[in-house]
């Protein structure tokens, strides 16, 4: 009866191809294309942006038209975009030395509502995941690292430099730990736009492959209906698992690049 059992879940995954469809949800779907300049396409992944874009429209304008209310008596909405912001000011607060501080609240804040909100609208079934593609962690995360260099060289000037040479090094061991610094300090914006990216691939795609197991069983018919009911199970708890895992990976992008702000301005010489 046992080997009976396995031999029929190895006929499912084959029949069902439950792990060679994983990773459909990644990929860049044209929905139109237009013969203009070789090709432009309009993707999933163009259609998520416009949503995004939409949503930070209504969600700014929305405040800035009802900023009046919001200054005597706001509503549940305005109550916990307030507890948001300071929030977010907080962390920055805490992880940027100097007076400054706050004036980076505008770019932080900006960062972590847009992944915010991408992690989110990748938990909605049927929908695309922009996280889950390295391009777009990567252009987040290098952009920011470009802008926040060009504020360090500005402030610091020759003394930027500084940054590759630890305090108290000696002439000759500086040969071998200037370049070990170089290389580490470049590699903080790929080092945070991997990890992002990881944690959001590898998150859905489990839950891919726990749901096809589960259709698959189902489908089958007979005793294995009964065992689906152990991967659906199994499905709601990693789906709030992945929820927390989307607004964790959000405020420690968050903390990470108010670290690497503060570590860029503030060059100890």
């Amino acid at each position: 009866m046992r080997f009976t059992v396995f031999k029929n879940l190895n006929k499912i995954l084959v029949r069902y191809n439950i792990f060679q469809n994983v990773l459909e949800q990644f990929e860049i779907v044209p929905f139109l294309s237009i013969d203009f300049m070789d090709s432009v396409f309009f993707t999933n992944e163009i259609v998520t942006l416009l949503l995004i874009f939409f949503f930070f429209s209504v969600f700014f304008l929305s405040n800035n038209t009802h900023s009046s209310e919001m200054l005597i008596i706001p509503n549940r909405y305005q109550a916990a975009f307030i507890k948001l912001e300071n929030l977010i000011l907080g962390l920055i607060n805490d992880n940027i030395k100097g007076v400054g501080a706050s004036k980076f609240f505008p770019f932080v804040f900006t960062n972590f509502l847009f992944i915010l909100v991408i992690n989110l609208i990748g938990l909605i079934p049927y929908s695309f995941t922009l996280t889950s593609h390295i391009i777009i962690t990567a252009l987040i995360s290098v952009s920011s690292f470009i802008g926040i260099n060009i504020l360090s060289i500005k402030k610091n000037k020759i003394k930027f430099f500084a940054i590759f040479m630890p305090a108290g090094t000696s002439l000759v061991l500086s040969f071998l730990l200037i370049p070990i610094e170089i290389i580490s300090y470049f590699f903080k914006p790929i080092s945070l736009a991997i990890r992002l990216f990881a944690n959001m691939m590898a998150g859905h795609t489990l839950l891919k492959v726990i749901a096809g197991f589960a259709h698959s069983l189902s489908s089958a018919g007979g005793f294995l209906i009964i065992l689906s009911f152990f991967p659906l199970g199994i499905l709601l708890p990693l789906f709030f698992l992945e929820f927390a895992v989307a607004l964790i990976q959000t405020f420690v992008f968050t903390v990470l690049l108010c670290i690497y702000i503060n570590d860029s301005l503030n060059i100890s010489h």
